[in-house]
C-alpha cells in the first residue's frame, strides 16, 4: 500500500515538473533534481538508497532503446565521426585526466580507483541539453550529435569502469584490457544486430497490437542480457538493436504498430528519464550521511567536485578544437565520393546498359542511382550544416551528467578507499553540471543564434517534400490507371465507356488524388506562411480546410458523447465511432518529431 502511494506521488511530481518546466522555460530534469533534494531533507523522509543494479539492468536498457529507436539512422551515419570521437575518445581522455587529478590530490586513492571515478563522471546525458536546445532553436545537427553521443558513451564508460575495477583488484594488463575492450564492443554489435533482425522479423508477422506491444517492451532486455552473459557491453547491444529496429520499422511494421510504439516508448522514456533525475535528488541526503566525519569532509568533496567539473569542461572544450577542424576534411571526402559516383553513373548511362530489359540490371542500376543521390545529399548536408565555432561552443557547454553517473558510481567496489566520498563526488558532479549547464545553456543558444538556427528552412523543406509526395502520388495513380487499362485490353476488347460511366471514373480518380493530398494537409497548414497567398490576409485553403474540419470534428464528438449518455447505441458501436474520430483527429494534427 505504501509503495503504491509513493509511486502515485512520484508520477504526480514527474508530470507536474514537466508542466511547470514548460511554463517557466526550465528543463524538467533540473526541477526534479532540486525537488528531490528538497524532499530528501524533509525530517519525516527516510534515507533513500537505490540499488545500482536496478538502474543498470532495469532502467538503462529500455531508456537507451527508447532513445535509439527514434534516432534516424541517416543522422547517425552522417555524424559518425563526431559521435565516436565524443563518446569514445573523449570519455577515455576525460577518465584518465580525472584519475590522475584525483590521485594527485588524494594519494591514498589508488590511480585505478581514481580512473574508475573518471569513467563514472565522463559520459554525458543529453536529455536536459536536447530538451533545451530543441525549444530554443539549437541546430539540428548539434542535437543529433548530442543524442548520438549519449547513446554510445554509456557503453564506453561502463566497459572502462569494469577495466579500472579489475585493475583495483590487481588483475590489470594494458594489452589484455585493450583486447577486452574491443572484444566487448565487437560482440555487443553482433548481438545487437542479431536480436534486431530476429525481433523485427517476429514483430512484422504479428497482427495484434497487444502482442506487438508486449514484444516491443522486452526487446531491450532480450538484447541486453545475452550480451552481458557473453561479457560484452549490454548497453551497446541495446543501442544497436534500437537503431536497427527504428530504421526498419517504416518498411516492416504497420502504421498502427509504429504509432503504438512511438506513443508507448515516449511514455516509458518520460517516466524513466525524469524518474532517475528525481532519484538523484532524493539520494543526496543518504550520500552525505555515508560520508560522516571522515578525514575527507564535505567541504573537501565540494572543492574536489568543482575542480572535476572544471577539468571536464576544459577537456571537452579542448577536444572540440581538433574535432571541428577535422570535420572540415569531411567535406572534401564527400566531394570526392560524390564525384566518383556521378562519374560512374554517367558512364553506365552512356554505355547503353541502362536500356537492357533485364530485371537484375534494373535493380543494380536503381541501387547505383540511390547511392549517387545519397552521396549528393550527404555533400549538400555537409556544406549547409558544416560545424563551426558556434556549434563547438554549444557542444562543449552541453556536458551534463545524469543516469549512468548516478548508477555506475555506486558500483565502485566497497574495498576502494574513500568509496563514499567518491560516490558523493560523482553525484555532486552530476548535479553541478545539470544546474550549471542547464541554467546557462539557454543564454548561450540565444546569444549565438539570436534568430534561431535555420529559421525558415524547416518550412521550406516541408513545402518541397509535400510537393514531391504529391507528384509521387499522382504518378502512381496515373501508372495504376494505365496498367488497369492494359490488363483489360489483354483480356478482351472493351466497349467504349458511356458518358456517365466516364464521369464516375473521373470522380473516383479525383477523390483518390484528393485523398493523397488530404493526408498531408497538416504539413501544408504548418508551412502555410511560406506558401503563396493570393489575397492579403485571406486564409490559405489548407488552413480553411483544417479549421472547418476541426469544427465538424468537435460537433461529432459532442454528438457522440450525447449518444453515449442516452444509451441508444451499443457500447461496441460507440467505441468503434470513438476510434474512427481519434484516427481522423490524428491526421488533422501537425506531426511532431518524437
Amino acid at each position: 500500500m505504501e509503495f503504491g502511494l509513493l509511486s502515485v506521488i512520484a508520477v504526480i511530481l514527474l508530470v507536474g515538473a514537466s508542466i511547470v518546466g514548460s511554463k517557466i522555460r526550465v528543463a524538467a530534469p533540473l526541477l526534479l533534481v532540486v525537488v528531490g533534494i528538497g524532499i530528501g531533507y524533509l525530517p519525516f523522509v527516510p534515507l533513500i538508497d537505490i540499488d545500482p543494479e536496478i538502474i543498470l539492468v532495469v532502467v538503462l536498457p529500455p531508456l537507451l532503446y527508447s532513445a535509439a529507436v527514434n534516432v534516424p539512422i541517416v543522422d547517425f551515419r552522417r555524424n559518425f565521426r563526431p559521435v565516436i570521437g565524443l563518446s569514445v575518445l573523449l570519455v577515455i581522455i576525460s577518465a584518465v585526466a580525472v584519475g590522475f587529478l584525483v590521485h594527485w590530490i588524494v594519494p591514498d586513492i589508488p590511480l585505478a580507483a581514481a580512473i574508475a571515478l573518471g569513467a563514472v563522471i565522463s559520459p554525458t546525458d543529453a536529455v536536459a541539453a536536447t530538451s533545451i536546445g530543441k525549444r530554443l532553436g539549437m541546430p539540428e545537427r548539434v542535437v543529433s550529435i548530442l543524442e548520438g553521443e549519449s547513446l554510445v558513451n554509456d557503453a564506453t564508460s561502463l566497459v572502462l569502469l569494469k577495466t579500472a575495477t579489475a585493475a583495483v583488484a590487481g588483475s590489470f594488463a594494458l594489452s589484455s584490457a585493450t583486447g577486452s575492450f574491443f572484444l566487448s564492443v565487437s560482440v555487443a554489435i553482433a548481438v545487437g544486430l542479431l536480436f534486431g533482425v530476429i525481433t523485427v522479423w517476429i514483430r512484422s508477422k504479428l497482427t495484434s497490437p497487444v502482442h506487438d506491444t508486449i514484444i516491443s517492451f522486452i526487446v531491450p532486455f532480450v538484447a541486453f542480457i545475452p550480451a552481458e552473459e557473453l561479457h560484452a557491453s549490454g548497453v551497446l547491444a541495446v543501442v544497436v538493436t534500437g537503431l536497427y529496429t527504428g530504421h526498419h520499422a517504416s518498411q516492416r511494421f504497420s502504421a498502427s504498430a509504429r504509432t503504438n510504439e512511438r506513443l508507448n516508448w515516449r511514455t516509458v522514456q518520460f517516466l524513466l528519464e525524469n524518474g532517475v533525475f528525481l532519484i538523484m535528488g532524493l539520494q543526496l541526503h543518504s550520500l552525505v550521511a555515508q560520508v560522516g566525519e571522515s578525514e575527507l569532509r564535505l567541504q573537501h568533496i565540494g572543492l574536489l567536485s568543482l575542480g572535476l567539473v572544471a577539468l571536464l569542461i576544459l577537456c571537452r572544450s579542448a577536444f572540440m578544437v581538433p574535432l571541428i577542424a577535422g570535420m572540415q576534411r569531411v567535406t572534401r571526402r564527400y566531394e570526392r565520393r560524390n564525384a566518383g559516383y556521378a562519374h560512374l553513373n554517367e558512364r553506365v548511362q552512356s554505355s547503353g546498359i541502362a536500356d537492357r530489359d533485364d530485371g537484375r540490371f534494373r535493380d543494380r542500376l536503381r541501387k547505383l542511382d540511390i547511392r549517387t543521390r545519397r552521396s549528393a545529399a550527404d555533400l549538400e548536408h555537409e556544406r549547409e550544416q558544416q560545424l563551426g565555432w558556434r556549434d563547438g561552443v554549444v557542444l562543449s557547454w552541453s556536458g551534463m551528467r545524469g543516469v549512468v553517473t548516478l548508477a555506475a558510481a555506486q558500483s565502485i567496489p566497497t574495498t576502494v578507499p574513500y568509496r563514499p566520498q567518491l560516490v558523493l563526488a560523482a553525484f555532486a558532479v552530476a548535479v553541478i553540471t545539470l544546474l550549471l549547464h542547464g541554467l546557462t545553456l539557454p543564454a548561450f543558444i540565444r546569444k549565438l543564434w539570436p534568430d534561431g538556427a535555420g529559421t525558415g528552412q524547416e518550412k521550406a523543406e516541408i513545402v518541397s517534400l509535400s510537393r514531391d509526395l504529391y507528384e509521387a502520388a499522382d504518378e502512381a495513380i496515373d501508372e495504376a490507371i494505365e496498367e488497369r487499362e492494359r490488363e483489360l485490353e489483354k483480356e478482351a476488347p472493351q466497349p467504349p465507356k458511356d458518358a456517365r460511366q466516364q464521369e464516375q471514373t473521373d470522380i473516383a480518380v479525383q477523390r483518390a488524388r484528393a485523398s493523397a493530398r488530404s493526408a498531408l494537409l497538416p504539413l501544408a497548414a504548418a508551412a502555410a506562411p511560406t506558401l503563396p497567398i493570393e489575397v492579403q490576409g485571406a486564409e490559405h485553403p489548407a488552413q480553411t480546410y483544417q479549421r472547418l474540419a476541426r469544427v465538424a470534428l468537435e460537433a461529432q464528438r459532442e454528438a457522440l458523447l450525447e449518444e453515449r449518455a442516452i444509451g441508444r447505441y451499443s457500447s461496441q458501436a460507440i467505441h468503434a465511432a470513438e476510434l474512427a474520430l481519434d484516427a481522423y483527429e490524428t491526421r488533422l494534427l501537425p506531426p511532431t518529431a518524437h
